[in-house]
């Protein structure tokens, strides 16, 4: 009776993931109770073990949920965010989720989720996308651009990047505040001159911006590129990707 009771829960309130000492609390069970209840729930198919405490129905398997659920303070980012927000078409073969806590790498039916850590300053800039229990949270388009390029290593190739800021409408306001944030002045430098090379003309707040904090180091524009190539004085970039090539990239996509 117990577990009818305990099913008919998850479908009146339209439960469809749930970490186990949440809905023990909630439905006032002792732990012995709610964890035969649920093992024997994982047994007949009704539900799936994601990790440890944590469950999902059977037939769940949205990933920016699952991926969102299993880290506190967290929220898809990176090259997931490229993709969702429409500014690459090429698809991550892992769900990338930023979050301010340590945790490491899980699978879970076939995907595989990278939580890369951040310190608590930098979780700004997080939207929710969604409805329901489809809803989770998302880095926003200019809080996506900045955190590629502080960590390019996540974001599908520098290339895809130089071509997501073209792309990309992007608010100026936005973008300072996240570079402010992130505090990365190479970072800065390299989408201030990026947003002069494209003349994105509703981004002169954040090229002036960008320019006062060009510093007197020299930095590689492409920081998985070789330090070879002409210095641009006005950013301090050392351009290992020259800018016709950056404009080749751009007028020659997909």
């Amino acid at each position: 009776m117990i577990q009818n009771d305990f099913i008919k829960y998850l479908e009146e309130e339209e439960v469809q993931i749930f970490e186990i000492q949440t809905l023990k609390i909630e439905l006032d069970l002792d732990n012995r109770t709610i964890n035969e209840i649920v093992e024997n729930l994982v047994i007949k198919g009704f539900l799936t073990r994601i990790e440890r405490g944590k469950y999902c129905r059977a037939n769940f398997r949205d990933e920016n949920v699952i991926g969102t659920f299993l880290a506190k303070n967290s929220a898809v980012a990176y090259w997931s965010a490229l993709n969702l927000h429409g500014l690459t078409e090429q698809f991550p073969n892992k769900v990338f989720i930023q979050t301010t806590l340590l945790k490491k790498e899980v699978e879970f039916a076939g995907t595989t989720y990278q939580f890369v850590k951040i310190q608590h300053n930098k979780r700004i800039g997080i939207i929710s996308n969604g409805y329901g229990n489809y809803k989770y949270p998302i880095t926003d388009i200019e809080k996506t651009i900045v955190d590629c390029f502080d960590l390019p290593e996540y974001s599908g190739g520098f290339a895809e990047l130089i071509r997501a800021f073209y792309n990309a409408k992007l608010n100026a306001a936005k973008l300072k505040n996240y570079c402010e944030a992130v505090n990365n002045i190479a970072v800065t430098k390299r989408l201030g001159f990026l947003a002069e090379l494209f003349e994105k003309k509703n981004l002169q707040s954040f090229i002036k911006y960008a320019r006062s904090k060009v510093n007197r180091s020299y930095n590689l524009f492409d920081t998985f590129g070789e330090n070879t190539g002409e210095t641009n004085s006005v950013w301090r970039l050392r351009m290992n990707l020259s800018e016709e090539n950056i404009l080749e990239i751009v007028k020659n996509q997909y």
